[in-house]
């Protein structure tokens, strides 16, 4: 057996659920280790006050703007490359990847130096104070230098992941992410380099992730990365970003609602806008593991649907969200019971503490409601329904949380950007029930009648 059939066989015939945790853990892991090296930033550079821990909720919004760039690229090719692989046509799936691989760096290094020009009018816009804006320079100066690795990285991690090769992708993430947060230590800690060694930090660590999925990938993927592959065809690339156009607009709008709620928070202080920072990487921390075990869903989704084994990709769903629940509230409950402690562990300041641990809380509510919204937006992604993904990415952090932001905020201050984001949420999650309803019982249970006619 050769190894595109092996891979068909894996692919189609291992038990769903099995198959899921198999993919999903590792990229849980992956997730689990960046949101904690990104919490490290902030621990570490809370130790030098709150303008400089706010300058890291400033610069999370950029990341955000890369990795939208990132995902599209990444979750597209992704897609597309596991199609390929469905219907055993390597060269194809080859001409995808190399195709995002180097289309990505092109548009990093664009991205860098754009960046790197107009930075401090980037970083106001971002949301940034007079008095943040130093110590975000420092750190989005090394931000932007590392762009380029950045979005390859998330090109070459995607498609290990949608060739069933997540423990490899796991790998150069994890390592990564290890590095980062022993440089946090290092630079901060110990040399005394301070906001500047966390942005140093930072690049240095996605470099050698880069370089480890880069090899991971000529290793062990089916599908080869060289710039003879990369299409000249108009299509491709549009097929590209029409698959991963969901993912561009999940992120994009993303670091939209980010800068806005960065803005709408300056006139309450530093200590505000170094807040709700931290509630802002503990929540992603939170959703990490919902976002993983349902990119281990993706390519088993992607990959069955296109070999006609609907009622496994049923059946994928279903799992996904069932277990995404669980491991989501087992998440959350530390935010729900002791908020104000956990704000302590990265600021001092007790307007910090106070004002983080009623948001932390509200955000704690509504991160539970993500196992509904999340898996289903995933679904119609890898099953190449662009149009119904891209509404439901645009639902959380684009219908609902904007203008919740500004409704709230104008009401109620304060406390109306404290509990923006959950009611976002919530009703995320209530407008994805009808989508996941229409799929469960409009999609025919191909299995089942295969075995019947058996």
């Amino acid at each position: 057996m050769n190894t595109a059939d092996a891979y068909y066989k894996k692919m189609t015939e291992t038990p769903v659920s099995q198959l899921i945790i198999k993919l999903g853990i590792p990229t849980t892991i992956s997730m689990l280790v960046t949101s904690i090296y990104n919490m490290a930033d902030t621990y570490f550079v809370g130790s030098l006050g709150e303008s400089p821990q706010a300058a890291t909720g400033i610069l999370f919004t950029l990341q955000a703007i890369i990795q939208a760039l990132s995902f599209m690229l990444g979750q597209g090719s992704g897609t597309l490359v596991s199609k390929s692989l469905a219907e055993k046509n390597i060269h194809e799936a080859s001409q995808y990847v190399s195709t995002a691989f180097f289309t990505g760096a092109a548009a990093g290094a664009v991205l860098m130096v754009l960046g790197l020009v107009f930075l401090d009018p980037l970083l106001y816009i971002l949301g940034s104070t007079d008095t943040i804006l130093p110590y975000a320079r420092d750190y989005g100066m090394w931000v932007l230098i590392a762009c380029p690795f950045m979005v390859c990285s998330f090109v070459l991690n995607n498609n290990l992941r949608y060739e069933g090769k997540a423990f490899f992708a796991m790998i150069g993430l994890v390592t990564g992410g290890l590095i980062n947060i022993f440089g946090d230590w290092l630079l901060i800690g110990v040399f005394e380099m301070g906001v500047f060694g966390a942005g140093l930090s930072t690049a240095a660590s996605q470099f050698i992730s880069f370089t480890i999925l880069l090899v991971a990938h000529f290793r062990m993927a089916q599908g080869s990365i060289h710039p003879k592959y990369i299409s000249r065809k108009l299509k491709m690339y549009l097929s590209i970003m029409k698959i991963g156009f969901p993912a561009l607009i999940r992120q994009g709008l993303t670091s939209i609602s980010n800068g806005l709620l960065n803005n709408l928070t300056k006139p309450f202080g530093d200590a505000a806008i170094a807040a709700m920072s931290v509630v802002g990487r503990y929540s992603m921390l939170v959703m990490c593991v919902g976002l993983g075990i349902g990119q281990g869903f993706q390519p088993v989704a992607s990959f069955n649907y296109q070999a006609k084994k609907y009622l496994r990709v049923k059946k994928g769903l279903l799992f996904t969200m069932g277990v995404g629940f669980v491991l989501v509230l087992i998440m959350a409950l530390p935010g729900l019971i002791i908020p104000e402690f956990i704000v302590s562990l990265f600021q001092e300041n007790s307007q910090v503490q106070q004002i983080g641990g009623f948001a932390l809380r509200c955000a704690s509510i509504g991160v539970l409601f993500l196992p509904l919204s999340i898996p289903v937006n995933m679904l119609y992604q890898s099953i190449r329904k662009a149009g119904v993904s891209s509404f439901l990415s645009m639902i959380r952090s684009g219908l609902m949380l904007i203008p919740t932001l500004l409704i709230t905020t104008h009401f109620f201050q304060l406390t109306g950007i404290q509990i923006s984001q959950p009611i976002a949420d919530i009703g995320t999650g209530l407008i994805s029930i009808p989508f996941i309803i229409h799929f469960l019982v409009k999609t025919p249970n191909t299995d089942f009648e295969e075995k019947t006619k058996a």
